[in-house]
């Protein structure tokens, strides 16, 4: 449920006014238990989305991917990458150098010994993976998903 309160309205209001004017999205969470995440997943989706756990490299299908489509996350379904983002890092991972809008959240991982930046799904909280800042053109960065956390929808 959208809550329509005096900022949203003026939003509305106003919306067509201003070129490339990009409007927040409202995204309904999907907030479960734990038991219903084990219900929902295999053992490896709630492994990598839940526990915050890393596929080997090399593991994932999605790396020989190369149809046009788009990447959704395997526990809600949220679009997070478009096929346009994907490139081969070498890595063994599914990598992207930008994501849609309002698809990722951002947290500091401090599990090793130098902090990293973990992105996770905005809608349900799943952990994809990290972002480095070795990728391509146009960001420079680089998306390194677990591909047990994606599904791919061929166009």
């Amino acid at each position: 449920m959208v809550v329509l309160n005096r900022r949203r309205f003026i939003s509305i209001l106003i919306g067509g006014c201003f070129v490339g004017y990009k409007p927040l999205v409202a995204m309904e969470k999907l907030i479960l238990s734990d038991e219903e995440w084990k219900m929902r997943l295999s053992e490896e989706e709630y492994y990598i989305l839940r526990q915050h756990g890393t596929e080997r490299p090399g593991f994932s299908v999605l790396n020989n991917e190369k149809r046009k489509g788009t990447y959704h996350c395997a526990g809600c379904e949220l679009p997070l990458f478009s096929s346009d983002m994907k490139y081969d890092s070498g890595t063994g991972w599914p990598s992207f150098f930008d994501y849609l809008p309002n698809a990722l959240g951002f947290k500091t991982d401090f599990k090793l010994v130098f902090p990293r930046k973990e992105y996770h799904c905005a809608k349900c909280g799943g952990h994809h993976g990290h972002v480095f800042k070795d990728g391509p053109e146009p960001t420079g960065l680089r998306y390194c998903n677990n591909g047990i956390a994606l599904n791919f929808i061929p166009d």
